[in-house]
């Protein structure tokens, strides 16, 4: 038997050659399904050559909720993606799709990296490696993106003055208009935070403390006036396809 494919580095979300950050999500139904749809995904993109030197990673996640598939992909600008998407995207999705037949493509949005907290290594403990990645998108009512930017510094704020313990890091990412297919007309934040794991997330979802023992600074986050929505997924990194090294 062949020794299992290492899932590969992390992604570095704060690149700077980064132009473009996309995610999107697939739902596929069941546990079984996901484990078919990372091996099909892998398999799809291990058999090809590197779809453009614009691409500088693509990333995958499994949902802990049994059914959904994270998809982040780092681009050096938006106009190499969408001449993947024109040249080469359905090749691969109809060899995934062959493999798992009816996946649900729930969506496709890019984005820009702004802004990220790193916890201190004091606060981080003897765990420095994320056992759980949550994405969480929180939609606003105001389209000047200078009010979601004004929105990430109150909670990097917030976070400077009292992490949560087990939260690793959270990079904050603000939606970027696109092409119509992309979907990207929502005024929208997206953050992607590493927990050390599943335990202290919850233990923070749970706790009294930041979120609702009077901070000023959390009140602020909680009561911004254009905040109207938010809902997050959690998952656990499953691949990682990095652009070759030039030689």
């Amino acid at each position: 038997m062949s020794a299992p494919t290492s899932p590969g580095p992390l992604p570095d979300l704060t690149r700077p050659d980064v132009g473009a950050a996309l995610f999107s999500t697939w739902s596929v139904g069941t546990p079984e399904r996901q484990r078919a749809a990372v091996d099909a995904i892998a398999a799809a993109w291990d058999s090809r050559p590197w779809p453009a030197p614009e691409l500088l990673s693509y990333n995958l996640y499994e949902g802990t909720d049994g059914d959904t598939l994270m998809h982040h992909s780092q681009w050096a600008d938006e106009a190499a993606y969408h001449a993947f998407f024109r040249t080469q995207r359905q090749q691969r999705n109809d060899a995934i799709d062959a493999a798992v037949p009816d996946i649900k493509r729930l969506g496709l949005a890019y984005y820009r990296h702004y802004r990220g907290f790193q916890a201190p290594a004091a606060d981080q403990g003897a765990t420095t490696d994320p056992g759980l990645f949550v994405v969480v998108e929180i939609d606003f009512n105001d389209p000047d993106p200078q009010v979601r930017r004004s929105w990430v510094d109150l909670v990097i704020e917030a976070l400077e003055r009292e992490p949560d313990p087990g939260l690793l890091s959270a990079d904050f990412h603000l939606i970027a208009d696109g092409e119509r297919h992309l979907s990207t007309d929502r005024a929208r934040v997206l953050n992607y935070a590493r927990w050390t794991d599943v335990e202290a997330y919850e233990a923070a979802l749970a706790a009294d403390g930041p979120r609702g023992g009077g901070s000023s600074a959390w009140d602020r986050v909680l009561d911004f006036p254009a905040r109207v929505d938010a809902s997050s997924r959690s998952y656990r990194f499953r691949r990682s396809f990095v652009r070759p090294s030039a030689s």
